[in-house]
């Protein structure tokens, strides 16, 4: 059997790849590697399942609850909620580990399990491992060892983590937002409630689109991935900016008053220089990956604020944030973790401290971004390549060092092989969009004949 688990959890489709009988073994799985490592010594234990609005997640929750409450694991059922709701309800409840059923960005008809450990942390590797080890065992009919009477897990919904989520927004603000009108695209999904009842009682005159989630309809042109309705809406209604969300609302992309895109590394840096103000910017460092644009990296050089990078994925930024102790991370995606409040990237909760800021400073968000100058930025994928020769091709070398040193400080130059095609992806950054195509292009072309 492959690998089910992935950076973000098990994901496919649903009812395909992801069927009820795969979230219930892999449910009953978890809980008894969690048993076995201790992590119920003592007690008995609570897990906090919560799901985006999907069709499937319906019965995917079933399944899940039911796999937990069969291996001797209560439930509290929180319903449709973020995925850093049940992560931050998973650690404020004391419970022992959380479940979110979403595909976050992804179309419709994917969907996924993804497990939290005690204080709303991701799994670790090898208790995932163990996890899907554990699930393939007893697939193949090795018997579980089943509670029964009393010992059996009990389900209740527990609605009151909606208020008290929102409650904790609201208490991470330094400030009030009274006097902004802001346009929430919810993407139909997971924060179709919360976001704009957090921002309204923040106090900011809030437009809602993307809020009548149906199980069919989330992320379908809207949201995080599809900005145009956005822009639009913040042009019709005059408001100061828009805030974008996924499916699962860990991301937020922005929208200035003239119906311009600001992304993860402008926010991030905007919020880094808030974060530094008041004292909240531990060791004066922020995170990015290897994509954020370099136009981040010389804001934050320019701002006298440390840039650390890490692989590609929110989960590399994740381990060097608790490794290093640092307070804010993220990626160009919008997928940013204020971890003084967040375990993981909380979309709401990075909407608001955008807000905030733009409230505090009485500054447009156009003029905040200004902070740092987008870079033109090429990427080409190379189909049919041998990506494994990306680090040892001389040829592939000499092009990249030429290259480089033709862009000089105001450019780079990255390639990366595909962790799952033959194809190699070649980004390239420079002051001009016709300087980074032509060397771009000139790059690919090396690749190909070196790499073929």
């Amino acid at each position: 059997m492959g690998r089910l688990f992935g950076t973000d959890g098990v994901r496919g489709i649903a009812n395909a790849d992801l069927t009820a009988e795969l979230a219930l073994g892999l449910s009953v799985a978890a809980a008894h590697v969690l048993g076995e490592a201790g992590s119920f010594a003592g007690h008995r234990p609570v897990a906090v399942v919560g799901r985006d609005p999907r069709a499937s997640g319906e019965f995917l929750e079933a399944a899940v609850v039911a796999g937990l409450a069969s291996a001797g694991v209560d439930v509290l059922r929180v319903g449709v909620l973020p995925t850093p709701a049940v992560a931050y309800l998973t650690g404020a409840l004391g419970a022992d580990l959380g479940v979110m059923l979403s595909a976050s960005h992804n179309a419709m008809p994917d969907n996924g399990v993804k497990f939290l450990a005690r204080g709303g942390h991701k799994l670790d590797d090898e208790l995932e491992e163990r996890i899907e080890a554990v699930y393939e065992e007893h697939s193949t009919g090795a018997p579980w060892n089943r509670p029964t009477g009393a010992g059996v897990g009990r389900v209740r919904d527990y609605d009151e983590g909606f208020d008290q989520y929102v409650a904790h927004l609201i208490g991470v603000l330094p400030n009030r937002l009274d006097g902004l009108k802001i346009v929430l695209d919810e993407a139909h999904g997971a924060a179709s409630r919360v976001s704009p009842e957090a921002f309204s009682r923040a106090g900011a005159e809030v437009i809602t689109i993307g809020a009548q989630p149906d199980g069919l309809n989330i992320n379908d042109g809207c949201g995080s991935t599809h900005l145009g309705l956005l822009k639009a809406a913040v042009i019709e209604h005059g408001a100061d900016f828009g805030i974008a969300h996924d499916g699962d609302a860990d991301r937020c992309l922005a929208v200035d008053g003239a119906g311009q895109e600001i992304d993860g590394d402008q926010i991030m840096a905007i919020l880094a220089i808030s974060l530094r103000e008041r004292g909240g910017l531990r060791r004066n460092t922020v995170v990015g990956t290897v994509m954020s644009n370099l136009g981040f990296k010389l804001a934050m050089e320019r701002e006298g604020i440390d840039f650390v990078q890490t692989g590609v994925g929110d989960r590399y930024v994740l381990e060097a944030m608790k490794e290093h102790g640092y307070a804010l991370g993220g990626e160009q995606s919008g997928h940013v973790i204020v971890l003084d409040h967040a375990t993981t990237g909380d979309g709401t909760l990075t909407g608001l401290l955008l807000a905030a800021r733009v409230a505090e400073t009485g500054r447009s968000l156009a003029d905040l971004a200004t902070v740092m100058v987008r870079l033109p930025q090429v990427l080409i994928n190379v189909p049919d390549v041998d990506r494994t020769r990306v680090e040892s091709a001389v040829e592939l070398a000499t092009a990249i060092a030429e290259a480089e040193l033709e862009l000089g400080s105001t450019g780079r130059v990255l390639l990366r092989p595909s962790g799952t095609e033959p194809l190699v992806r070649v980004m390239v950054e420079a002051a001009d969009i016709d300087h980074a195509r032509t060397v771009a292009g000139r790059l690919a072309d090396v690749v190909k004949s070196a790499l073929a």
